[in-house]
């Protein structure tokens, strides 16, 4: 179907799981066009993911907070000034893989011969080559691929990819170092989640923390992230153990780095959960208000566990009076899954550490 392709440009705005999951397309277009450019358009907060790929010629970042907070005249034109420069690459293939109003416009005003998009209401009409969504059906790594697909490209790889910079891995070990925990079991925790209907409670989050330090003599690392360090300071506080570390502020790229030298991840629906599997860290997640089969730890091995028997379990509420699905999900229920991850990790793993 496609034809004289010499540039392409991905669009996949925001949030950070979301653009993590959308890096299996990446490489899958690099296999088909390995000498056409490749770009990728996303905002500030999760450009980090893909800053370091290899497989892209140029990252795009559209500064929307920066411009939502000028005055709407320099508002306009900064927007214009964008989509301008966008429109001056003279794109052949553009592929919408976030399909909300602003991206359809974007894709739309590139003026790319092939314009690829999700038959969403309302957004369809910026496409002349349109994706029967599956969002509801398959998990988000698939749908991402699904737009491959409806144009011909073949799928040669599915897993999405977090490049890490030797910079920052380089710093990273050094912290590990420098707590003499190079030798040890490295566990992440992550109690933070950027709704408060994802967040598993915060005691049983301690629970689990005690039983890991007890059963695996793990250390663990509490992961935060902006606005999050009260949180994972007081459930340090509620463990109270030397083997935990509240770690000093990161970078993304610095976080994903952290998360590599982990041996295991364990937390809540999360960008960091969709790092954590990206950079080939063992991942538990914890769901409730999200579907699991839709948006779980994608790859091998990863796992997600929640209270299944829930009748409102996915429901996708930001917030519940009731939290249910999180309240009566029980230390023993994510213990037991930790438990067959770990039975599952190499011989002597704990003992030799990974680097």
């Amino acid at each position: 179907m496609l034809t004289d392709i010499k540039k392409i440009l991905i669009i996949k705005l925001r949030a950070i799981g979301d653009v993590v999951l959308a890096t299996a397309v990446i490489r899958n277009l690099r296999q088909q066009f390995p000498h056409s450019v490749i770009d990728f358009l996303v905002e500030q907060e999760a450009a980090p993911v893909v800053a370091n790929n290899s497989d892209l010629n140029r990252v795009w970042v559209y500064p929307r907070k920066e411009i939502a907070g000028l005055p709407w005249l320099h508002a306009t034109i900064s927007n214009i000034r964008f989509l301008s420069n966008l429109f001056a690459q003279h794109y052949d293939l553009v592929f919408d893989l976030f399909g909300n109003p602003r991206s359809a416009l974007m894709t739309w005003l590139t003026g790319a011969q092939y314009r690829v998009g999700y038959r969403f209401r309302g957004r369809k009409w910026a496409y002349n080559v349109q994706v029967e969504s599956r969002s509801d059906r398959v998990h988000e790594v698939e749908f991402n691929l699904d737009a491959l697909r409806r144009v011909g490209i073949p799928i040669c790889s599915t897993d999405p990819v977090f490049p890490l910079a030797a910079a920052e891995k380089e710093k990273i070990w050094n912290w590990i170092e420098s707590k003499q925990w190079q030798r040890s079991f490295r566990v992440a925790l992550n109690p933070c989640g950027s709704w408060p209907a994802k967040r598993w409670p915060l005691v049983k989050f301690a629970e689990l923390g005690q039983e890991l330090i007890k059963k695996y003599d793990a250390h663990l690392i509490l992961l935060w992230g902006p606005g999050e360090r009260k949180i994972v300071q007081q459930l340090s506080n509620l463990i109270n153990s030397k083997s935990v570390w509240v770690h000093p502020p990161t970078t993304l790229v610095e976080q994903a780095a952290l998360l590599r030298y982990s041996h295991l991840f364990i937390g809540n629906d999360s960008g960091p959960m969709h790092i954590a599997a990206a950079v080939g860290t063992p991942t538990v997640g914890i769901f409730g208000p999200t579907n699991a089969k839709l948006q779980g730890p994608y790859g091998k091995g990863n796992r997600a566990v929640a209270k299944w028997e829930i009748p409102c379990l996915g429901c996708n509420r930001l917030v519940c009076p009731l939290m249910d699905c999180m309240n009566y999900l029980e230390v023993e229920d994510v213990m037991k899954v930790v438990d067959e991850v770990v039975q599952s990790l190499s011989p002597g793993i704990k003992e030799e550490g990974i680097r």
